[in-house]
């Protein structure tokens, strides 16, 4: 008991009160907490880019959990596409941890560097694809509608591949970014299973890339704690709230601010 009072004592205010609010901006707009949480856990508060990536990604593995388990429970899951999806994705995130584990052993700063870059990438290609998702589904549904199922399957494996990449090396990119292109690829399958079929993939690949980077000694557990504290509340104050938040301007304003946090780590 009393080592329980004494980590409850050490938890740092200010990351639960961060992880507050992200928490409501994902309920609100249903932005990848990973989009807003690791900028910020590196921008602001000076934690090291594998830590923070580390970390949110056993985050992410969390909240996803409980998410895919209210979506099964609706019915709203398309496992086919779920498991098309983890085939790509899979190999990829444990790729992705090998290569930084080599990196690591060679030097810590080309791991964080690697990380960094690929962390401004993600940011950028996240606020592109929030701002401009009419028309990037658009484009895309002009080369999709007469797919064959073969092909589908394909292109869904290559996007869980890139998707296992991206995400275990900077946990950014599996809301926005894979959600865009499946609804190009899956245009004819109801939003809200593209929805849970997203969330529900997302749970192994974060669970597998965290454990991943935990091996690495890139997790940080009280760090985690603190964030979940403020951050699940956070989440279903958002939710409630969200049909009452002006969602046509805050997505674009949230993506204004990913780009310009994405050249910042870019440069």
């Amino acid at each position: 008991m009393a080592a329980i009072f004494d980590a409850l004592s050490a938890i740092n205010p200010l990351y639960s009160i961060s992880g507050f609010g992200v928490g409501a901006l994902v309920g609100f707009t249903g932005v990848g907490g990973g989009s807003l949480m690791t900028p910020i856990l590196v921008l602001l508060f000076g934690i090291a880019p594998s830590t923070a990536v580390g970390t949110d990604l056993l985050y992410a593995a969390i909240t996803k959990t409980n998410g895919t388990l209210v979506h099964a429970l609706h019915g709203t899951v398309d496992w086919r596409i779920t498991r098309r999806l983890a085939y790509g994705s899979v190999p990829a995130t444990i790729a992705s941890l090998v290569l930084l584990s080599w990196l690591g052993k060679s030097g810590g700063q080309a791991a964080n560097g690697l990380i960094t870059s690929a962390l401004g990438f993600a940011l950028l290609l996240t606020a592109f694809s929030i701002l401009f998702r009419r028309w990037l589904l658009d484009h895309i549904a002009k080369h999709t509608n007469a797919m064959s199922d073969r092909r589908l399957l394909w292109l869904t494996v290559t996007l869980g591949a890139f998707l296992g990449v991206l995400v275990s090396i900077s946990s950014v990119g599996a809301g926005a970014i894979g959600m865009t292109v499946l609804l190009a690829l899956y245009s004819h399958t109801p939003t809200a299973r593209l929805v849970g079929s997203d969330i529900a993939h997302a749970v192994p690949l974060t669970l597998i890339a965290g454990f991943g980077h935990w091996l690495m000694g890139g997790v940080d557990w009280l760090l985690l704690l603190s964030l979940l504290i403020g951050s699940l509340p956070g989440i279903a104050i958002g939710a409630h709230f969200a049909a009452r938040v002006p969602d046509r301007y805050l997505r674009p304003a949230l993506a204004s601010v990913m780009a310009l946090v994405g050249i910042k780590l870019s440069i």
